[in-house]
């Protein structure tokens, strides 16, 4: 899935200096809205039978404009479902097909928006494929050359990943303290796994559908065994080392879930994002990961009013929670795509109706939340170091790279030799996954480990401190991995920063060190 990170889901765009400097900037010059709020209902022409679709309503933070907008949500034919007045975001349902620029006239709304192309229901990520179930002759095979190589997990022998980037020898000298939960922002979590179930933080976890956080029991679990990929995250940044199956790269950090996906279609809505990084600022999470872009758009573009809006909304929850001292780290998506280009061709979006193809200017346009301004954007590389075939990039986007698998040109010596990365599944189980999406959370991951190490750390300094650890193999004379003789990506940059690594693969040893 690249929406949660596949060639269908979702594609994160890092976000590089000048790319966050240009988004603050777009971001400060929001129009202000007009004088009058609207007496009556908008589009006086709108059947009883229309469709109903969720909005986000931006408005100044202070009581009196955020009751006022209430009020005239109301007048618009609208409901409200959740209002965040610490970052003057309302979510808000309406079958009024005006209701949108009706309520960018209103006083104080700064921008208003449908976070969907297609109707409200009644009731998308980036890896890479389908997902490798293993089968229990694969797993008798890898724990023996586990334990031959005296391996502390039985499905170790498999985890190359850990290897590359000396998770293995870091476990021995720190694992990474308690008192860090990085939360996963994605299908949600599968908390009853046994890799999973002794860090497993209950009390920051979340149901966030519909915008609106639902903590009670168990509403953070994947509704279906077929929604993996959160629980897949998840045991790479924290399964435990308790001598079954596999080991995360940060083993002794508490992991937590906030369930964003769409039960209908598992997309991921910008209202159920707000709503998680809010979530989880409130409950002291110091890291997310999100292997994801918000739906329905793959590039929000700022001369579009509603995904103008969906930008503004997300973006203020996102710095809520940076000021509140959360990290964020986001993965740079799956299409092969230079993020630091002149023009890419999105034929993707909106994914939640009929996709219209359409040119953008990735300077312009923004891939969320990954392009948002203090988010780590992340590469995926394979066993041999190099840049993942699928993997977007980008000079002054990437900002660290980190294992994500490459199971068609990088294989490595192991007992399965899968170049993809083996982690948990729902219902007690393993499989390979590969993807940007797998990359974020071994950086997350490594940024725990830096937390634990450094717990006053800013999240502005936590970032540097992960840019700093990494290692940069450079970029590669040739990138022509299919061998038909064309360069398959070019990479921009020098040894210390590029476009295919940002300052380096992560390096959890050095991290502990």
């Amino acid at each position: 899935m690249d929406h949660l990170r596949s060639p269908r889901s979702r594609r994160r765009l890092a976000l590089a200096v000048p790319v966050v400097l240009s988004l603050t900037a777009s971001l400060g010059f929001l129009p202000a809205a007009a004088q009058a709020a609207p007496d009556a209902r908008a589009g006086q022409t709108a059947a009883a039978e229309a469709p109903r679709l969720a909005y986000v309503v931006n408005t100044r933070t202070d009581h009196r404009t955020i009751a006022s907008v209430k009020r005239a949500i109301a007048g618009a034919g609208g409901t409200v479902v959740a209002t965040y007045d610490r970052i003057g975001v309302i979510v808000a349902h309406s079958a009024e097909p005006g209701f949108a620029p009706a309520m960018r006239e209103v006083r104080g709304v700064r921008s208003a928006g449908a976070t969907r192309t297609a109707p409200l229901t009644a009731a998308a990520t980036t890896d890479q494929g389908a997902a490798q179930p293993l089968t229990a002759g694969q797993a008798a095979r890898t724990a023996r050359a586990s334990a031959a190589a005296g391996a502390g997990e039985p499905l170790e022998a498999d985890q190359w990943d850990l290897r590359a980037i000396g998770a293995d020898k870091a476990a021995k000298i720190n694992p990474g303290s308690s008192r860090v939960t990085v939360a996963v922002i994605d299908t949600g979590v599968d908390d009853t796994h046994p890799d999973l179930a002794p860090n497993f933080s209950a009390a920051q976890s979340a149901n966030c559908v519909g915008g609106k956080a639902d903590t009670s029991a168990g509403a953070w679990r994947p509704y279906t065994a077929e929604d993996y990929h959160g629980t897949h995250v998840a045991g790479e940044i924290a399964a435990a080392r308790n001598g079954i199956g596999v080991a995360g790269v940060a083993p002794g950090v508490k992991v937590s879930s906030i369930k964003v996906s769409d039960p209908d279609n598992g997309l991921f809505y910008p209202e159920n994002v707000v709503c998680a990084f809010m979530f989880a600022a409130d409950r002291g999470v110091e890291i997310t990961n999100n292997s994801y872009y918000v739906d329905p758009w793959l590039y929000n573009c700022m001369d579009d009013p509603d995904q103008r809006a969906i930008v503004d909304a997300v973006n203020r929850a996102q710095l809520y929670a940076q000021r509140k001292g959360t990290l964020h780290l986001a993965s740079a998506g799956n299409s092969n795509h230079d993020l630091d280009s002149d023009a890419i061709v999105d034929d993707s979006s909106p994914d939640d109706s009929t996709p219209v193809p359409r040119t953008i200017d990735p300077h312009e346009c923004y891939d969320v939340p990954t392009q948002l301004p203090g988010v780590v954007t992340v590469s995926a590389t394979g066993v041999d170091k190099e840049k993942s075939y699928y993997s977007s990039y980008g000079e002054g986007v990437v900002d660290v790279a980190a294992p994500g698998g490459d199971g068609r040109y990088q294989i490595p010596d192991t007992p399965s030799k899968n170049g993809r990365i083996l982690s948990t599944m729902p219902n007690n189980a393993y499989g390979y996954l590969q993807g940007t999406s797998m990359a974020s959370p071994h950086a997350a991951g490594v940024a725990a480990l830096l937390k634990s190490e450094h717990p006053w750390a800013s999240p502005a300094q936590l970032q540097r401190l992960l840019k700093a650890q990494a290692d940069n193999p450079g970029c590669p004379d040739s990138y022509d991995q299919d061998g038909d003789g064309a360069q398959d990506a070019t990479c921009e940059g020098g040894g210390r920063v590029n476009g295919f690594y940002g300052f380096g693969i992560v390096n959890a040893l050095r991290a502990v060190k």
